[in-house]
């Protein structure tokens, strides 16, 4: 691999992590597709639908790990909170994956276009909803590093079901889940959004990790495209935690809206062509 080549695996998993983690996506969103349309560019081989979720997956723990372990520095992941979270997601994503191969290229491409434009209306309207003001029945304090206190609460049967749903979609497609875990924690049980994108990335964590597992005993990991992402995507998780801390994140949001619908109409083409 030459040096352009390098750089190119390095900006990839450095873009995808910094946008994951500034939202708490995870980043899938965009190695998932970029791995499909620069796979065969990048490494001289078509990467297939699998092995791009499954190599996405094992990114992504490297992304979760580093970004994690920056917001906890600042002292803004709920770990009991997302400890709950994570009982539901992590199964649940490990189900997920084991379904991504029943899909075939083109209804995989197709399926994952439909979500990622539903995505990209998740984040158009999520500047216009409010959280709901209802009182939950766990109600939860948490100080964070600047010393402020935030209170918020959420509902164990919902926050299970939340988690059952976000960890198979994680699986499924290979993109961490945090693109709907955060505006779940936010709308529905009030959260902080600085709170739910760091918890967001702990669970993103430990799902990632089983989803990755399957995908690994279903042989569908690139371990060098992977190997090549990990540094760009360490990084990426780092800074993604970093900017978080200096602003508010919507002039980014505005660029991923318009990413994700351009990116969801490309997969939604290819996968109506075959």
């Amino acid at each position: 691999m030459d040096l352009w080549g390098i750089l190119a695996w390095f900006a990839l998993g450095a873009a995808a992590a910094t946008f994951g983690s500034v939202v708490g996506l995870g980043g899938g969103v965009i190695l998932v597709p970029g791995l499909i349309a620069f796979g065969e560019l990048l490494t001289g081989e078509e990467i297939g639908t699998g092995t791009a979720v499954g190599t996405s997956l094992v990114v992504l723990i490297v992304t979760a790990l580093s970004s994690t372990w920056a917001f906890a520095r600042r002292k803004r992941v709920d770990f009991r909170s997302g400890l709950l979270y994570a009982a539901a997601s992590v199964p649940a994503s490990a189900a997920g994956a084991a379904m991504t191969e029943t899909l075939r290229p083109a209804q995989f491409e197709l399926a994952f276009g439909v979500f990622m434009l539903a995505l990209s209306g998740l984040l158009f309207a999520r500047s216009h909803m409010r959280p709901l003001t209802r009182a939950w029945p766990v109600k939860r304090m948490f100080a964070d590093a600047d010393g402020r206190v935030h209170e918020y609460g959420h509902h164990p049967v919902w926050a299970v079901g939340i988690g059952l749903g976000v960890g198979f979609v994680s699986g499924l497609f290979g993109i961490g889940g945090g693109s709907l875990f955060v505006p779940a924690m936010v709308l529905l049980f009030r959260y902080p959004p600085h709170v739910a994108t760091a918890t967001s990335m702990f669970v993103i964590l430990l799902s990632a990790c089983s989803g990755s597992l399957t995908h690994i005993t279903q042989s569908n990991v690139d371990w060098a495209a992977a190997a090549a992402l990990a540094p760009g995507a360490w990084l990426g998780g780092i800074w993604g935690a970093w900017i978080t801390s200096r602003m508010s994140g919507q002039a980014l949001l505005n660029v991923l809206r318009v990413t994700f619908v351009l990116l969801a109409l490309r997969m939604i083409a290819s996968g109506l062509t075959g």
